[in-house]
Parts: C-alpha cells; sequence; structure tokens
C-alpha cells in the first residue's frame, strides 16, 4: 500500500497486519475508559510474528530503513487529515486533527491520565488528544509485514480521536472497538477508491486472512473491559466500513 505520491514498490503479505493488531492498547483515557490498557494476548494458537518479530526478520522486498517508516507514518497521517477534514466538512463541521503523533521507546516514557502507556503498544489517549506508539515495535512490525501496517494502525487510532470529537460514548470497550474497525476500513476503502492509497491486487484476500486469525477468545464475554469482539465480528465489521464507507459504521 502506498500513497498517491509515493514512489511505486512491491509489497509484502498482509496476512498478519491484523495479527500485530492484537497487541495494540486502542483508547487509552478515551472513549469510556479512563486509562492506557495492557496488550490484550494472543489465543494460544496464534503467533505473535508480526508484534515481535525476530532481529533478522524483513520483508521480501527488503523494505527496512527507518526513513522509509517515517516517510509511511508522515503519509498516513496526511491522509487520515485530509479524509476526516473532508468528512466533517461536508456535514458543515469544522476539524480539528488529533493534535500529536508521538514515537516513544520506552514504558513510562509517554503518559495517559497519568499512567504510563506500555512497551509493544499503541493508543490514542484523549486526555492528551495525542497518538502514542512503541516506534521500536511499530518499525519492527513493518519490517516484516510492510507498509500497510502503518496505515492501518493510524487508521484505527485516529478513528479513536474521531469518536471522541463526535462525543461518541458506548457501554461496552467491544461497541468502541468495533466501530473503530469499520471506520479504519471505511477510511482504507474510500482512500483506495479516491486514489490517496493504492492496493496491490491480492492484499484484500490477505487482510481477510488475518482479521480471521485474530480476536478475541471465543470464551470471552463480550462484555469484558478490553473486549475487541471476535474474529468473525472484527473481519465483518472491517470490510462493512470497507465496502460500504461510513454509512456502515453507526456514526448516527
Amino acid at each position: 500500500m502506498v500513497t498517491a505520491c509515493a514512489r511505486q514498490r512491491s509489497r509484502g503479505s498482509l496476512a498478519g497486519l491484523v495479527a500485530a493488531l492484537v497487541a495494540v492498547g486502542c483508547a487509552a483515557g478515551g472513549v469510556g475508559q479512563s486509562g492506557p490498557q495492557q496488550p490484550t494476548e494472543p489465543r494460544p494458537q496464534q503467533t505473535r510474528t508480526a508484534a515481535s518479530p525476530g532481529a533478522q526478520t524483513t520483508r521480501a522486498d527488503g523494505t527496512t530503513s527507518v526513513a522509509e517508516f517515517t516517510e509511511d507514518i508522515d503519509g498516513a497521517v496526511r491522509i487520515a487529515e485530509r479524509y476526516w477534514a473532508a468528512q466533517f466538512r461536508a456535514s458543515g463541521q469544522r476539524f480539528t486533527p488529533v493534535r500529536r503523533i508521538i514515537p516513544y521507546q520506552r514504558e513510562g516514557e509517554v503518559t495517559c491520565a497519568g499512567q504510563p502507556v506500555p512497551r509493544n503498544n499503541a493508543v490514542y489517549c484523549s486526555a492528551g488528544d495525542y497518538i502514542a506508539y512503541d516506534v521500536n515495535w511499530s518499525v519492527a512490525a513493518f519490517r516484516q509485514v510492510g507498509d500497510a501496517f502503518v496505515f492501518y494502525l493510524l487508521g484505527h487510532e485516529y478513528a479513536h480521536g474521531i469518536q471522541v470529537r463526535m462525543g461518541t460514548r458506548y457501554s461496552f470497550t467491544i461497541q468502541q472497538e468495533l466501530q473503530a474497525d469499520c471506520m479504519a476500513g471505511a477510511y482504507l476503502g474510500d482512500s483506495v477508491r479516491n486514489g490517496q492509497l493504492e492496493l496491490q491486487e491480492g492484499d484484500l484476500d490477505e487482510f481477510r486472512d488475518g482479521l480471521l486469525a485474530v480476536g478475541d477468545d471465543p470464551d470471552q464475554p463480550w462484555f469484558a473491559e478490553g473486549a475487541h469482539g471476535t474474529a468473525e465480528q472484527r473481519t465483518d465489521s472491517f470490510f462493512r466500513g470497507y465496502e460500504d464507507s461510513l454509512d456502515a459504521c453507526d456514526l448516527g
């Protein structure tokens, strides 16, 4: 996945993209939450290859440089801001971008509502209106999974910022997270359709495979704090947004 203004380069598999997100604590101090959440643990049969790749693991196309990672982060932020600004403008509302995007390296280096943001994580913190991500973990995932990881990661966390701006309130975490999956799907699908992003043939199937491979343990109560939804629920939410845009996301 590349931005319209980026150079074309071959891309690795997206099958592990959403698998990486199983380690992401999504909305810290945000909608219905009081502080950073611990990363959700994968089911026993799942691997966390994208979240903690080996030092020698890289994509087949050789994308490894921090400069390329930074370029993609910047591109993802620009497209997210442009996308949501257009949505707010169409509804006659003023849009304010998420205030900051903060890379960090150590637990406690960044705090949200007085609580440390843990390593191997990415969060939206409503208390400070920022998205923070562990740069070492994110670069490692970028090297293994590819640049699509960056766009999904930013899209999902940015969706939490939009929920706050819209005053969205839910009683249960799972509602908030599935809506953010839908909004991330809409952001990606609409950006592909309007030419801002370029999607390689086969990437959607790999997205689907990745989404089906992750999700909450089926035995976890849906009302549990931190619940994100089963693999089927997350897949359905993401692709409803991707195919039908924001109309599918119950934004009210």
